[in-house]
């Protein structure tokens, strides 16, 4: 694909963040963060978000959706408005790259974002959260605890998105969002963004949003996946993924590689496997620390991290552009997992590759 369609299919070169009808200083961010034009879901849903409509939006992993509902949240939601934002996604992990994208955006406002998950003492957040903070980011779990301990108001939201709602679902939140959205009796904005829009998914947003505007993306190219993303799987014997893996990573030198597997035990069991054979490797899935899953995060971000072995839920906040290679160690049992593993590569335009190790 030459790069002039890699921009059709994700860039809407026709337009720019200030047709778009945003404020000057999140102007001014985007503008240094070397953004010249918006993704094709960010020109899609900017207006419609700013217009006040509730919103049901469906794009490819790794399309930009966090700056298409971050910036009209930065936005609409101003100093006065303390707990006027709350962003709900799945994992610790995304909390914390939603939180810092969203900061990042909105640095020349005088917003305060402050993300709350499980894993992380909770007088920190309680702390955080005394201080007023307009926009908030975090899990239905520990969202849900702050408000029942009285440190985290409902009557305030005018905006509630709901961020990876495939994955939340898949997780076990159900209940826990129907109960935060049920609480929600003012008027308020809700925003539903998704790599996937199951029946279930439509249903919730019957029942807590009014009159959503259904946006698609993906309908233009009939695929889930970007096209940036070569695919390929190779056939093995399950004796044999080891030495497969180490041979492909020994031979190819990819440049910063995602390997997902389905249980944690296989993770450990790999990171061990590579790492005698001295290759720089890091592993993470829920039962780790949260320090420790944070530490292997920053250095994954730096670029000092060439490979990383993951459960898929510990792998929801990989929203990391460097990212080069996926490896499905294990053939994902639902092909919305698969979107969603090699969306962590070709993010934004670039290119990537992922490969699929396929037993009998």
């Amino acid at each position: 694909m030459n790069a002039k369609n890699v921009d059709l299919e994700i860039f809407d070169t026709e337009v720019t963040f200030k047709s778009l009808g945003l404020n000057e200083e999140i102007l001014k961010a985007v503008d240094s963060a070397g953004f010249n034009h918006p993704t094709v879901i960010q020109s899609a849903l900017i207006p419609q978000s700013l217009e006040g409509h509730d919103i049901l939006g469906q794009s490819r992993t790794g399309s930009g959706k966090t700056a298409a509902f971050g910036l009209p949240a930065l936005h609409l939601i101003k100093k006065e408005d303390t707990y006027g934002g709350l962003i709900l996604v799945p994992t610790r992990e995304l909390a914390i790259q939603v939180a810092k994208e969203m900061e990042s955006l909105g640095k020349f406002t005088n917003l305060t974002v402050v993300p709350i998950y499980g894993g992380q003492k909770i007088g920190t957040q309680i702390t955080k959260l005394e201080k007023q903070p307009q926009i908030i980011v975090g899990t239905p779990g520990r969202v849900m605890d702050l408000h029942q301990r009285g440190h985290l108001p409902y009557n305030n939201i005018k905006l509630a998105i709901l961020d990876e709602v495939d994955r939340m679902l898949d997780i076990g939140f159900r209940e826990d969002i129907r109960k935060i959205l049920g609480h929600l009796k003012q008027k308020h904005q809700t925003i539903f963004v998704s790599a996937t829009i199951s029946d279930e998914i439509k249903r919730l947003a019957k029942k807590y949003m009014s009159n959503p505007k259904s946006i698609d993306v993906t309908q233009s190219s009939g695929s889930l996946t970007v096209a940036q993303v070569s695919q390929e799987y190779v056939t093995v014997q399950p004796w044999d993924k080891q030495k497969l893996l180490y041979h492909v990573l020994s031979t190819d030198e990819p440049r910063m590689t995602l390997i997902f597997c389905k249980t944690k035990a296989t993770v450990d069991k790999l990171a061990k496997f590579l790492t005698s054979k001295n290759l720089e490797t890091a592993a993470i899935h829920g039962d780790m620390q949260q320090s420790k899953r944070n530490k292997v995060m920053t250095a994954l971000r730096k670029g000092n991290l060439q490979t990383l072995i993951a459960s898929d839920l510990a792998a929801r906040g990989i929203d990391v552009d460097g990212v080069t290679n996926v490896i499905n160690y294990d053939v994902p049992e639902d092909p919305e997992i698969y979107v969603h593993r090699i969306g962590r590569t070709a993010r934004a335009g670039r290119g990537g590759e992922a490969l699929m190790f396929v037993t009998p």
